[in-house]
């Protein structure tokens, strides 16, 4: 199996890991939180979103957390933001990237947001616009790639359509997502491929959650199409508030220590990083969702 000599991870815990946490995680501790990550070794971490309040009271200190950040040369900062509102709210934190996601599900999308995919997608050509006036680049996640909480398979069709709309709008890097954790190697890699019709191999990354514990393998098995770029989260923090008993995305620190284990370079040192996921599951008063990190703490155990 060939694969990539490198492999670049984009931390999103301190965003997508603490957004549904219900319990205030104050600006001082993501900023550390984020400080902690690239001290890691991290160049790429999304940091926040700029959404309503009202819907995600979790990010309301997103302009503070942005403004804490004592930045690194060569790491990028991105936001997440949903629509003109809130992208003018983020162009003012000065992110490097900014975020919008489409679901490749008609059910998902129509329940949720009351549109058609191609409308939801639609809706996003003035940001990309606006960000690419500014310099500013953007990255499209197609959400629930391979399974949806309300119709259950999606066929990988749906996501070709999606990276298709995203393309046509201007989007430049495309994300597929695996948002619920039900997807499989075969069915992850069939998603992928329909990506990879509309973006190349160094636009296109993978963002896999670990409900059925299939993010590692699913990542392996995107890895042997070339893929060499891909989400992750500091242990394993966060979920799906659209799928009951849905996981975080997969613990950057398992992901980090399969990769160093198979000779690929990160640029990430494990150990640092483990700390990382100790300082903030710390806070939350829970253990790290990581193996990798469990097993390295245990280790150092007297």
């Amino acid at each position: 199996m060939k694969l990539p000599s490198r492999v670049q991870l984009t931390d999103v815990g301190p965003r997508d890991g603490l957004q549904n946490e219900k319990s205030p995680v104050p600006a001082a501790v993501k900023v550390e939180l984020v400080h902690r990550l690239q001290a890691a070794g991290l160049q790429r971490i999304e940091v926040t979103s700029f959404v309503s309040p009202k819907w995600v009271p979790q990010m309301a200190d997103n302009a503070e957390v942005m403004a804490g950040i004592q930045r690194q040369p060569g790491v990028r900062y991105s936001v997440l933001t949903p629509n003109l509102q809130g992208f003018g709210q983020a162009a003012a934190s000065q992110p490097d990237e900014i975020v919008v996601f489409g679901a490749a599900s008609e059910a998902f999308s129509q329940r949720n947001i009351n549109c058609s995919i191609a409308e939801s997608i639609e809706r996003f050509r003035p940001v990309v616009a606006a960000a690419h006036q500014q310099g500013i680049s953007v990255r499209g996640a197609i959400s629930c790639a391979v399974g949806c909480p309300y119709e259950g398979d999606v066929p990988p069709e749906r996501v070709g359509l999606v990276a298709r709309l995203m393309r046509d709008i201007g989007v430049d890097h495309i994300y597929v997502a695996d948002t619920i954790g039900v997807g499989t190697p075969r069915k992850v890699q069939a998603a992928m491929e329909a990506a990879l019709a509309h973006y190349d191999l160094d636009h296109t990354a993978g963002h896999f959650h670990d409900t059925y514990g299939q993010a590692l393998a699913n990542t392996l098995a995107t890895m042997a199409l070339g893929v060499w770029q891909f989400d992750t989260s500091v242990a394993g923090l966060g979920g799906c508030p659209y799928a009951k008993g849905a996981t975080g995305n997969v613990a950057s620190e398992d992901v980090v220590f399969m990769l160093h284990g198979l000779g690929i370079d990160t640029g990430i040192d494990l150990d640092a990083l483990v700390d990382a996921g100790r300082f903030i599951s710390d806070f939350l008063q829970r253990p790290p969702n990581s193996r990798a990190a469990t097993a390295r703490l245990n280790q150092r155990k007297p």
